[in-house]
């Protein structure tokens, strides 16, 4: 039987394992709190997705070395800005040549590196990846509603492998080969959900969030091109179904956020009561980095890093984005 360790239990986390568990695969789930596995063990409940109930075929353990005993892969669940420290922690444990499949979205802070990129740089290169990416609200993949991923690598067989492991009923994998732009897209995208669940707290109308989504993807497939992505992964699954997703889902944690930032709470209260790391915020600060850098127009993402980081009222910061030159509607530039 094949042999799979969950990195993360959170809620992608969690709803990995379950589909795992469906698929007939050996599952251990390790997480780096004690405390919550302890419990997660125990219960087999977690406060970050209440009405899910973690099957007991599922062998949670705080053991490093249990979790990737003969394991055949890995499947990384733990947030961006903490995939250092974890993965660094547990790279005495993984074999070489186990491959490391990733859902994940975002850009660490500092490095400007994506997740896939951390974890290789942690495990010194040894271990093939996999992103593993698309629309999935991890609310609806917890009662099995239907959803669409990717499975990316540069590795065609790493995609495959990883495509059949995940081979259920409620979900339908397709392999796909240019892992760079589908986590760009995933991480990327999260800026523009900020920025569309504002427009929803200010009651600003479908017109204005649908002029945001539609915009926010000409941004991000420019600064993904212009990093090495394809631009049709940007109109594909992980790219465009991922975003709108994302802009729309009233359980999406960005969108949410930003809703609430449209209401009128400050950003430090949201990310203290919203229960799971919204990477949108985190994320704005590197991608507003990597656009100064490459040069590239990016006004939708540079007006939430003012919103974010620099107090820009949300008001004046619609007014700058609809007071911009007129221009003719363009992709690239």
């Amino acid at each position: 039987m094949t042999n799979v360790a969950v990195i993360g239990d959170g809620q992608m986390g969690l709803v990995m394992a379950d589909a795992l568990v469906e698929r007939g695969v050996n599952v251990r789930l390790w997480g780096p709190f004690p405390t919550h596995i302890d419990d997660l063990a125990e219960r087999r409940k977690s406060a970050r997705l209440p009405d899910f109930m973690l099957s007991d075929a599922v062998r949670v353990t705080p053991n490093v070395d249990e979790a990737f005993a003969d394991v055949d892969v890995a499947i990384n669940a733990i947030p961006t800005q903490f995939i250092r420290d974890v993965w660094g922690g547990l790279s005495k444990s993984v074999s070489a040549g186990v491959p490391i499949a990733c859902v994940a979205k975002g850009i660490e802070i500092g490095t400007n590196l994506l997740p896939t990129q951390i974890i290789d740089e942690q495990l010194g290169g040894c271990n093939p990846t996999c992103v593993l990416s698309g629309p999935t609200i991890a609310t609806e993949l917890v009662r099995r509603q239907p959803a669409v991923m990717v499975s990316s690598s540069k590795d065609v067989e790493i995609a495959k492998q990883v495509q059949d492991l995940f081979d259920v009923p409620w979900l339908r994998i397709y392999t796909h080969g240019d892992p760079l732009g589908v986590e760009l897209a995933g991480a990327l995208k999260n800026v523009i959900a900020i920025a569309a669940g504002i427009c929803d707290g200010m009651e600003l109308g479908d017109n204005a969030k649908s002029a945001m989504l539609a915009r926010g993807l000409a941004e991000i497939s420019r600064l993904g091109v212009a990093l090495g992505a394809e631009l049709e992964t940007f109109f594909g699954i992980a790219g465009v179904g991922d975003l709108a997703t994302t802009c729309f889902s009233p359980h999406g944690r960005n969108r949410t956020c930003g809703e609430r930032l449209g209401k009128g709470e400050d950003l430090k209260t949201i990310t203290e009561t919203m229960g799971s790391v919204v990477e949108g915020v985190a994320t704005t600060k590197a991608v507003y980095a990597l656009a100064k850098n490459k040069g590239v127009d990016m006004p939708i993402a540079s007006a939430m890093y003012s919103v974010l980081f620099e107090d820009l009222a949300m008001k004046d910061a619609i007014s700058l984005l609809m007071s911009r030159d007129l221009r003719a509607e363009q992709l690239r530039r």
